[in-house]
């Protein structure tokens, strides 16, 4: 979602585990063997390859040192994933999740999907490129016994009534894709927090029977300007606002505009990436770089010397 951390969000929660029970019971989080279901059913479903599709709707703002906070857009957002089966001689059976990802920025007033946008700080009339992130897959399965030998166990993990919570944050801190190769000496470092709250109802989640869940999410980030926001040194940073949930009528039951959207431009989100998929995982500042790579090269140009934007 820059929504990519939500389809590794439940495999940071650290469940782990095995397969389904074999009998009707209610499952124990605590338990390696059950938790990993309970993770599989939070991703995705109990079925290998059974498609699984989350949807978040929210708002976009700016934040300035001096200045009050401004709406900048509105967002609406989807990714769709499957889980595989996978068993490892030492660790147990697990599953892998694979997904892709789709992210519209559209109008705080007319929730029209924005092709260009005026940049209130720089004057600049600049070309929006939506998030269309493939793929976003776990970076390792998801076992009962952790690298280290250990069991996996709940940490954020809470029951009140009826429902099942578990909130947890993604404090992010990496070389900026953007940067040049001396980023360790010059703190160019791309750094974000995302913070996720997922919410089950717990007669879902815990039931050895039910072959998935439906929770709610909420989603927050808190990040560097958008690369293509062309905000260059500008002090202040984006907060991202989203709530949404995993789609009981999937595909077909997302809002027309993000439909028209991928029918339109997009054709290969409408279903997840094959289980094998072995390619590294995108973001927007991968994508918009490889973007800007292939117009370069296409305009027989290459990266200025400065260091400038085209």
């Amino acid at each position: 979602m820059g929504i990519r951390n939500l389809a590794l969000a439940c495999a940071a929660i650290a469940f782990a585990g095995t397969g389904a029970a074999a009998d009707a019971r209610t499952l124990d989080p605590s338990n390696p063997e059950d938790a990993v279901e309970i993770s599989k059913r939070l991703q995705c479903g109990e079925q290998d390859g059974e498609p699984a599709v989350y949807y978040w709707s929210g708002r976009a703002y700016s934040r300035v040192r001096g200045e009050r906070d401004r709406h900048l857009f509105n967002l609406e957002g989807m990714n769709i994933r499957q889980c595989v089966s996978v068993t490892d001689p030492e660790r147990g059976t697990g599953y892998r999740q694979v997904s892709r990802e789709i992210m519209l920025y559209t109008d705080p007033e007319t929730d029209e999907v924005l092709r260009s946008w005026e940049n209130p700080w720089t004057g600049e009339t600049v070309e929006v490129m939506h998030v269309a992130n493939d793929p976003v897959n776990m970076r390792a399965p998801n076992f009962p016994v952790t690298r280290d030998g250990s069991p996996y166990r709940i940490s954020t993990y809470r029951r009140i009534g009826d429902w099942v919570l578990i909130p947890f944050e993604v404090p992010l801190f990496y070389v900026n894709p953007l940067g040049g190769d001396y980023q360790e000496f010059t703190g160019n470092m791309y750094q974000a927090m995302e913070i996720f709250d997922f919410a089950a109802r717990a007669d879902e989640i815990l039931d050895s029977e039910a072959n998935t869940a439906y929770p709610s999410v909420s989603w927050v980030r808190v990040a560097q300007w958008l690369p293509w926001m062309r905000m260059r040194s500008r002090d202040g940073q984006m907060i991202f606002n989203a709530v949404g949930a995993k789609l009981r009528g999937g595909y077909d039951e997302l809002p027309e505009v993000l439909r028209n959207e991928i029918a339109a431009n997009y054709p290969e989100y409408t279903a997840p990436p094959p289980g094998d998929d072995a390619r590294p995982n995108d973001t927007t500042w991968t994508v918009f770089r490889r973007m800007i790579d292939e117009r370069r090269a296409a305009e027989g140009e290459s990266a200025p010397a400065s260091g400038h934007s085209e």
